[in-house]
């Protein structure tokens, strides 16, 4: 029986996943002229959705493609 042979690559599955967060609007929310500031209101709801409470929701089907390290240097 011949030897069989086999190269190994290093793969990387992606999964896309969405939630939502409710940002309470607060004072501190608001720029001096007013207006919400849109800017500190996204940096909230982002560090909201890294609670381990965060509830995620799978979005598609898994991404699959070889792992960076695995391309060719150009």
């Amino acid at each position: 029986m011949q030897p069989s042979y086999s190269i190994k690559f290093r793969m990387q599955r992606t999964t896309k996943e969405s939630g939502f967060v409710s940002v309470p609007i607060t004072t501190d929310l608001f720029r001096e002229d007013g207006h919400l500031d849109a800017e500190k209101a996204m940096q909230l709801a982002v560090k909201m959705a890294e609670q381990q409470s965060m509830g995620w929701e799978p979005e598609g089907e898994p991404i699959v493609s070889p792992h960076p390290l695995q391309l060719p240097s150009s």
